[in-house]
């Protein structure tokens, strides 16, 4: 027995060691593929998401500010294609087409002029005292009699704050002229202010020196952006996006897109770990719940082989209690034989006991013996032996109909007068145990065809396991017979008690073979699962719902033909 017990852990512990390494290849393995895979896809997925939406973003402010500075420019070529000198005095020129940008423009246009080939402004529209300014050696000035229209850099000039100037070239016949506008500063550097993205996220612009346009902005670090102002590198690819480091090792994400009709590019710079930052917060989600299940498979790895090694050997425990159990249902058997067999030999000296009984009280009538002073004494045992007698054989005929060779034959049975008599049979026992038995018997319940004894055998059981889970206790068992309004042509049958009910992991197996709560040796297991097979043959069907502290109800549904009659009369079940 020892050699054997040794061996068995030996095998436990072999079992357990290749369990634990199945569970740490199937499942560790696949998960860290799949984790990794789904990592890599979503960072890229998600760096390609953020950069087309920059990318879109950036493209669109950019458009936006050349639809700006090119509806500018053809608001000043405009104005110089209408310009004759002779015509009208330029300075009265001047004042009516200024005013008339203001009103559609509001403070865009912060003033016009009109400056000669030699750089000499002779006529004036604005807010500053600029009539015979000179220009002559002005960088605009220059590049502006070379081409069409110019827009100039950003820079303070005469006036001391920063702006830009759109000039537009004016062919005459005696001279040639350009006219120049001066553009808002703050108009147009809203434009690009407005561009804000989390927490980092800012535009500028700068021009191909790298040299800021906009208003400087805490972090602003031009050199990023040197080497994207160049135009060839934008004939195929509208925006560039790129990641870069400043010189204290910050790294940022810069997207560049240059402008159509100047040598400026708008620069979008934000912190990589910012414009990353919901990526980043899912990736640490996915990492936390990552290890959160490498903790779950560890702890399977270490309880379930020590679960599986308990159930294995507890199995081999149940399978002996079972053996057990067999054993102790075949002595039940027979003791209700032997049952069957006491009741069937009392049962005849108690019927001859009653007969005789009754012959005496015959002889007692005799007139010989009326004068006999116990006569009375005489009549009133004779009836005592009488009445108990008869009290036996019904105690003993019950017996016989719950024995095992008990007829079960089907016949038409009255579902109220077999319930009343196993009622009767346990009163005696349900008092002992302080038990209530109440019925609430419907009176016009249909006969049904069934084997009377099966289903005395059923409420017998289910009357009998309610006493015993009440034995301490007490309380009360109600029993109730009805037509049932849900189950067309069917009778219910509920057995209810306030006992202490069945625990929810224990409902669904009670009507299990050989499942019992009870102690060993105090129960087969058997009761609930013959009750179930005998309702399963009557074609009917039997439930259960408990509560733990407030009861257990048995509900049984057997079927009744429709055209069964109750004294006479036809059956109405009422929907």
């Amino acid at each position: 027995m020892e050699n054997g017990s040794e061996e068995r852990a030996v095998f436990y512990q072999v079992l357990t060691r290749k369990i634990r390494s199945l569970i740490l290849i199937v499942s560790f393995l696949p998960m860290i593929l799949t984790t990794g895979i789904l990592f890599y896809r979503f960072h890229l997925t998600y760096t390609k998401k953020t950069q087309a939406h920059i990318s879109e973003l950036i493209q669109k402010h950019s458009d936006q500010i050349d639809t700006f500075l090119f509806e500018k420019v053809g608001n000043i070529k405009y104005l110089a294609h209408h310009f004759d000198r002779g015509k009208m005095a330029p300075k009265i020129f001047l004042k009516e087409n200024f005013e008339l940008l203001k009103s559609d423009y509001g403070d865009v246009f912060t003033d016009v002029g009109l400056v000669d080939e030699n750089g000499i402004q002779f006529a004036y529209e604005g807010p500053f005292k600029l009539e015979n300014a000179n220009y002559s050696t002005a960088k605009w000035f220059i590049e502006a009699k070379e081409k069409p229209f110019y827009i100039s850099d950003v820079f303070t000039g005469l006036r001391g704050h920063p702006h830009f100037i759109i000039a537009v070239k004016i062919n005459s016949d005696d001279s040639n002229y350009v006219l120049r506008s001066t553009i808002n500063f703050g108009a147009f550097n809203s434009l690009v202010e407005n561009i804000h993205i989390g927490k980092t996220g800012f535009a500028f612009i700068i021009n191909a020196n790298s040299t800021l346009q906009t208003k400087r902005d805490i972090g602003f670090d031009p050199s990023i952006a040197a080497s994207m102002v160049d135009r060839n590198l934008y004939k195929n690819k509208k925006t560039f996006f790129t990641k870069k480091q400043d010189a204290s090792g910050n790294h940022y994400i810069v997207v560049t897109s240059m402008l159509n009709n100047i040598d400026w590019v708008m620069v979008f710079q934000q912190d990589l770990n910012d414009a990353f930052h919901d990526m980043r917060e899912a990736q640490y989600l996915a990492l936390a719940i990552f290890m959160i299940g490498s903790i779950a498979i560890l702890w399977v790895i270490v309880a379930l082989p020590r679960k599986i090694v308990k159930l294995m050997s507890s199995s081999d425990k149940k399978s002996e209690a079972m053996n057990r159990q067999v054993v102790e249902s075949g002595r039940l058997a027979s003791i209700g034989e032997l049952a069957a067999g006491i009741a069937h030999e009392i049962n005849n000296p108690v019927a001859i006991m009653v007969e005789e009984a009754g012959w005496i009280g015959d002889l007692l009538e005799e007139e010989d013996l009326r004068e006999c002073e116990n006569l009375e004494e005489f009549t009133r045992a004779l009836g005592q032996i009488q009445t108990q007698g008869r009290r036996c054989k019904e105690i003993t005929h019950k017996l016989l109909s719950f024995a095992r060779k008990t007829d079960s034959t089907i016949n038409d049975v009255q579902i109220n007068t077999a319930v009343t008599e196993i009622v009767s049979l346990t009163a005696q026992m349900a008092r002992y145990n302080n038990v209530t038995i109440k019925t609430e018997l419907y009176e016009k319940i249909p006969y049904i065809k069934v084997s009377l004894s099966e289903l005395q055998q059923v409420i017998l059981n289910l009357i009998n396991n309610a006493i015993d889970a009440m034995e301490k206790t007490g309380g009360v068992i109600t029993i109730e017979t009805k037509t049932s309004t849900t189950k067309k042509n069917h009778i219910v049958i509920a057995i209810e008690d306030n006992g202490p009910g069945i625990p929810k992991d224990n409902l669904h197996r009670i009507f299990d073979p050989f499942f019992t709560t009870k102690p060993v040796g105090q129960g087969t297991g058997l009761g609930l699962s013959i009750c179930y097979g005998i309702i399963q043959r009557m074609s009917g069907k039997i439930e259960v719902y408990s509560h733990v502290g407030v009861g257990t109800k048995f509900r049984i549904w057997i079927p009744f033909q429709e055209d069964t009659e109750i004294n006479g009369e036809d059956l109405i079940i009422e929907s």
